[in-house]
């Protein structure tokens, strides 16, 4: 690699149907490599394993909690996951246990090293998944932004250590 060449490592976050955590993440994230000066060194995306929310913004109650905390999610639009983003990312983060199952399926055993839960980066933390807050209270919605902070921190550390 010449002097000149930037390392770019692609990073998607991935939920059922793109609307709520995986979102949350990318802003959550992308805020936090921003502040680090890694804007150009690090992808960012979010997809759902599910069709159902495709060309849709992120739900209104994430968008008026990441706003809260100063993160702009309201641009982004759900999409599916497909295989070229299995081949393309370098780290296929999924939200939950139940997103893992989904995605299992869809790789080949070389690309299941790409696999991970979010919070696996977040090992203070007693959840191991991230909880969908689509069907609960407002209070869910600060929850996941609290548990995606404390994980995207965690990524970040781990990229730099194994990819910059």
């Amino acid at each position: 690699m010449g002097q000149w060449e930037t390392v770019v490592v692609k990073v998607l976050f991935i939920c059922m149907g793109n609307i709520c955590r995986s979102p949350t993440a990318e802003g959550v994230f992308r805020s936090i490599v921003e502040n680090a000066g890694l804007r150009d060194e690090i992808e960012i995306d979010s997809v759902g394993t599910g069709s159902w929310h495709v060309g849709d913004p992120p739900d209104r109650r994430s968008q008026e909690a990441a706003a809260k905390r100063g993160i702009d999610i309201s641009h982004q639009r759900s999409r599916q996951i497909n295989q070229d983003d299995i081949v393309e990312f370098d780290y296929l983060v999924a939200m939950d246990r139940s997103n893992i199952d989904n995605l299992e399926h869809m790789v080949t055993p070389e690309m299941a090293q790409k696999l991970s839960r979010f919070l696996e980066f977040a090992p203070k933390l007693s959840h191991s998944d991230v909880p969908d807050p689509y069907y609960g209270g407002p209070g869910g919605f600060d929850m996941v932004l609290d548990l995606v902070e404390e994980a995207s921190y965690g990524l970040l550390d781990h990229i730099r250590k194994n990819n910059l």
